[in-house]
């Protein structure tokens, strides 16, 4: 049950601590952020990656490896890099962010396919999921939109995840193209984590912070 519910309550979370910091970004919200990165990146590479490689034949997963990373990309022409924390939502836009709401269902959508066969996954969204939540909630609340299109926004994007899930257990003809679909999706995990660990901090600096953030997440993916 809990994989059902998991990648909800992340988006619960996310909310709280948006109106916990006032809708401003912080120091911890960025270092969450960071953990995250490792933690998806490092669960990945553990649990998604040997399992395809011993499913399907070694070049053909690599290409669909590299068909989620250019999915992800086209996916990100559309949110602005949304799912790894690049928010940008105009105060005064009165239109609804369709685009962006459509970009970020199915990404969402996709990341919960891999959780029925690997249920250690399920935390890697989780803590994927929150600081994101968090984010797309601040820039939200401090939009012009109307109260019923921010829940409905969140409302549906906290469910795509469990959606992504139940189709996976429930419909057979996916099943069928589980492990082709695991791979897609790790090319999605690999653009999006290693985005967020090695995008250019300010100044080009090392951030002792950001650092100890990263290691931290890549043990704690390594000792689940």
């Amino acid at each position: 049950m809990n994989k059902f519910l998991f990648p909800a309550l992340a988006v619960v979370l996310g909310v709280i601590i948006a109106l916990a910091t006032k809708n401003k970004k912080t120091w911890n919200t960025k270092l969450l952020l960071s953990f995250s990165g490792a933690f998806l990146l490092a669960l990945t590479l553990f649990e998604l990656l040997p399992e395809v490689y011993n499913h399907l034949e070694t070049k053909r997963t690599g290409l669909y490896i590299m068909c989620g990373i250019i999915l992800q990309i086209v996916l990100e022409l559309f949110s602005k890099g949304a799912e790894h924390g690049h928010v940008h939502i105009h105060k005064n836009e009165t239109n609804f962010p369709w685009l962006l709401f459509i970009s970020l269902c199915i990404h969402s959508f996709l990341e919960g396919f891999p959780i029925h066969e690997h249920n250690d996954m399920i935390y890697g969204v989780l803590i994927h999921k929150i600081p994101i939540a968090a984010l797309i909630s601040m820039f939200l609340f401090q939009s012009n939109y109307s109260k019923l299109q921010i829940v409905s926004f969140l409302l549906v994007f906290a469910i795509m995840t469990p959606l992504g899930t139940f189709i996976s257990n429930t419909w057979e003809t996916f099943a069928d193209y589980a492990h082709i679909i695991n791979a897609i999706v790790i090319g999605i995990f690999f653009h999006i984590s290693t985005t967020i660990l090695f995008e250019s901090g300010e100044g080009h600096k090392f951030n002792l912070s950001k650092f100890i953030s990263i290691i931290l997440g890549v043990a704690v993916a390594y000792m689940i």
